[in-house]
């Protein structure tokens, strides 16, 4: 018996709220040895208070050591192990703005990025374009065809575009394009089998195009390409843990992520506050929520310590609205760490802090790393995480005689 298993088996229904608040990026490290860290560094009262009222540890996103990408750390936060689960980013970006993926398509996450003279990249991100001149540029590279496959363009936000080929016998165990630093040019696309390799030749043939197309449009004169994908089959929340479930999330990757699983996927708006006034107006309608906040890993991959600090104290502000709901388990977390020295994800384990009235306290008065290290969670694999929820909810019978 696997662990999805036992939870169909021993699942229980009530009428518990469950709220997963996910702080993306929110681990960090300190600037210079014996500093403190942006949690550290922020003036967060309601966070504090929720680990003086809960259970806090550190979740290990997938393995000691493993840095992760944004599917598998959310995949593992709702109980999906990630080296089960390999979920390409291209599915997650297509779903994510609601693409009608099919069983033939192969999607990729798409990165405008600038090249410089010698095609070398100058900037992975184009300088953070608005979405609107991401919907400029997209309408150029709409204009390309390749040869044996269907092409699909479309605008995501800010840098990020979503293409899909659609064709028979395509493969996606492709590499990225995106070599994830500057001063190189982008990888070339290869496949690891001849379903596979025939992707990759179509996306040789559409970079290739996208560089003549956008040559004239710097700072958004080049694309790399990630995570190549085909839709998987999974349990959605409702299958698994029996919980209606809804995401309350502004980028559309995690809106991905959100309907892979089966989740209600509600509009509210780009900021903290909408997303907040959405929970409380649909708090009757459903048993679980996941609310993410995106600008604790952006400010962490921009390098900017100073405003990953302000991100976390902004989040903290909403938290007392959020507790006012009374919801039976709440729980702050990430899905990975995106230390501003490193300007990148990660492989630290995770400050995460849980809230109920069956949580059995550790004397925590403050939310941050060297706190969470002696919290009574300990550091978990965060694929443990929804067991936990569901314990504190009271959704799970006793397990033998």
């Amino acid at each position: 018996m696997n662990t999805h298993d036992l939870v169909r088996e021993l699942r229980e229904a009530n009428s518990s709220k469950i709220v997963l608040l996910v702080a993306d990026g929110l681990g960090g490290l300190p600037l210079t040895p014996g500093g403190k860290t942006e949690l550290e560094t922020a003036r967060s009262p309601n966070l504090d208070a929720c680990a003086a009222a809960g259970t806090s540890g550190l979740s290990i996103p997938v393995l000691p050591g493993i840095t992760p990408g944004s599917g598998p750390g959310h995949l593992g936060l709702f109980g999906y192990d990630p080296l089960e689960f390999r979920i390409g980013r291209g599915i997650l970006e297509a779903l994510g703005i609601n693409f009608p993926v099919g069983p033939d398509d192969v999607c990729v996450r798409g990165n405008f990025c600038t090249l410089g003279s010698d095609g070398n990249i100058t900037d992975r991100r184009a300088g953070r374009p608005s979405t609107e001149r991401c919907v400029e540029i997209v309408e150029k590279l709409r204009t390309i065809r390749v040869t044996g496959a269907e092409v699909f363009v479309e605008p995501v936000k800010e840098h990020r575009f979503v293409l899909v080929f659609r064709g028979e016998g395509l493969g996606d165990a492709v590499n990225d394009t995106d070599p994830q630093i500057t001063g190189v040019p982008p990888h070339l696309a290869k496949g690891a089998d001849a379903a596979s390799q025939k992707t990759a030749t179509l996306v040789n043939e559409f970079i290739v195009k996208a560089n003549q197309v956008l040559k004239a449009d710097a700072p958004t004169n080049g694309a790399t390409l990630r995570g190549f994908a085909k839709k998987p089959s999974i349990l959605s929340m409702q299958e698994l843990y029996g919980l209606r479930s809804a995401a309350i999330a502004v980028y559309p990757m995690y809106k991905g992520l959100a309907r892979l699983v089966g989740m209600d996927i509600l509009d509210a708006g780009d900021t903290l506050a909408g997303q907040v006034a959405m929970l409380k107006k649909v708090w009757n309608d459903y048993d679980f929520f996941f609310l993410h906040y995106k600008y604790t890993d952006s400010t962490g991959e921009d390098g900017n310590f100073p405003a990953k600090v302000q991100m976390i104290e902004k989040l903290d502000a909403v938290i007392p609205d959020i507790r006012a709901l009374k919801p039976d388990v709440f729980i702050v977390t990430g899905d990975h760490s995106t230390p501003s020295k490193m300007r990148s994800h990660s492989w630290h384990p995770v400050p995460t802090v849980i809230v109920a009235d069956t949580c059995r306290t550790d004397g925590l008065t403050e939310f941050h790393e060297s706190a969470c290290l002696r919290g009574g969670l300990g550091q978990f694999e965060a694929k443990h995480l929804m067991l936990l929820a569901m314990a504190h909810a009271g959704r799970f019978g006793k397990y033998g005689a």
